[in-house]
């Protein structure tokens, strides 16, 4: 693991000649354009690199990431990745992956975070609040954590459904793209693929009608 910031640049160099010398036209083919079918939105935990997890190449994933993995319906920022991955790179799915032992989920939970990453944070002590009496079923502390994680997930995911730039691009083509919920356990490496509340999603009007899960 790199301890020093010149350990960074020379393992740069390392990989980049490394692969100049397997795939000669590899840089040559990145250099030209971006066409990735996935959006991904994530949590910035540096044990969060999706690409080493899916095993995807530069260009294959479009990326957005911010603490605990938070759909904002006013974070411009946010607003804008999304915006370009739908009417510009026309992705095919886009995806909200959370993890396990997520550090922004037990902040919240234990209530604790002041400043602006409470803030940031605060959707998700809602959520706590929401999903209180379910949450306090579960004994044990760390699966409790694990299924506030998950609620975090699908909670994002409906705020992604909520956004003006989904609701206009599913009324334009209805099914141009999927939306997916996941959770990857750091424990085992593997993603779990949630199971999203489409049919109350449906009832509030959020998901066309004819669309499947």
């Amino acid at each position: 693991m790199p301890q020093r910031y010149d350990e960074l640049i020379k393992n740069n160099q390392i990989w980049a000649n490394q692969k100049q010398q397997t795939m000669p036209e590899y840089f040559a083919r990145l250099s030209h354009s971006q066409k990735p079918p996935f959006l991904y939105i994530g949590c910035s935990d540096s044990r969060m690199p999706l690409d080493t997890f899916t095993q995807t190449e530069p260009g294959e994933l479009f990326v957005h990431r911010n603490i605990a993995n938070q759909v904002s319906v006013t974070d411009i920022n946010f607003l804008s990745v999304l915006d370009y991955a739908v009417n510009v790179l026309k992705v095919k799915h886009v995806i909200v992956c959370g993890h396990y032992r997520c550090g922004g989920v037990a902040a919240a939970y234990e209530g604790k975070v002041k400043g602006l990453v409470g803030n940031w944070i605060n959707p998700i002590r809602e959520l706590v609040l929401d999903y209180n009496a379910e949450l306090n079923l579960i004994d044990d502390i760390e699966q409790r954590l694990d299924r506030l994680s998950e609620l975090n997930v699908i909670k994002q995911v409906e705020n992604l459904y909520k956004t003006s730039i989904v609701q206009h691009a599913l009324a334009e083509c209805n099914v141009c793209f999927q939306i997916h919920g996941w959770v990857l356990d750091l424990k085992t490496g593997l993603i779990k693929e949630l199971e999203l509340p489409l049919e109350q999603w449906k009832a509030k009007g959020l998901v066309p009608v004819g669309m499947a899960q």
